[in-house]
């Protein structure tokens, strides 16, 4: 059991980084983009049309710019799991199975599907993650005013 855990668990957070790590890819690219674009405007004689359009494409490039420190910040969350290694106690980099659902407590990256069942990458700051912090297998917690069992921890 704690060999499959362990390999569950090397496998999704492979599969993590490589999600952000694509995320990070497009935004760059994204950024090229909007850069390259900015640079061929030309200045025409509408002269607020130009500024108007560096303008747009400044914003757009601050707001991809954003996003690539938010990806990054998550990656280096990724980074800083030990995969490694398995825990009984819910802490940052666990895996927890309750009532059904499944919670990978490493970078708020959201709902995803791997191996065929839907997993919760969620923050260790997030309300159910600091629910979750600290319980082991058999303890319980209110989730969406349900009470749930914790049946693994990993």
């Amino acid at each position: 059991m704690a060999s499959q855990q362990l390999t569950y668990k090397k496998k999704l957070h492979q599969h993590c980084m490589a999600i952000i790590k694509d995320r990070i890819t497009a935004i760059v690219q994204s950024m090229e983009s909007a850069q390259a674009a900015a640079n061929s405007e030309e200045k025409s004689s509408a002269g607020d049309k130009y500024e108007t359009s560096r303008a747009m494409s400044h914003l757009e490039k601050d707001m991809q710019g954003r996003q690539l420190a938010a990806n990054q910040n998550e990656l280096a969350a990724f980074m800083a799991i030990d995969d490694k290694k398995l825990s009984a106690t819910v802490a940052a980099g666990t895996i927890v199975k309750a009532g059904g659902l499944t919670f990978f407590i490493a970078a708020g990256l959201g709902k995803i599907t791997f191996g065929g069942s839907i997993v919760y990458l969620i923050s260790p700051n997030a309300p159910v993650a600091k629910s979750l912090m600290g319980k082991v297998k058999g303890n319980k917690l209110n989730f969406n005013n349900k009470e749930i069992t914790i049946t693994e921890v990993f």
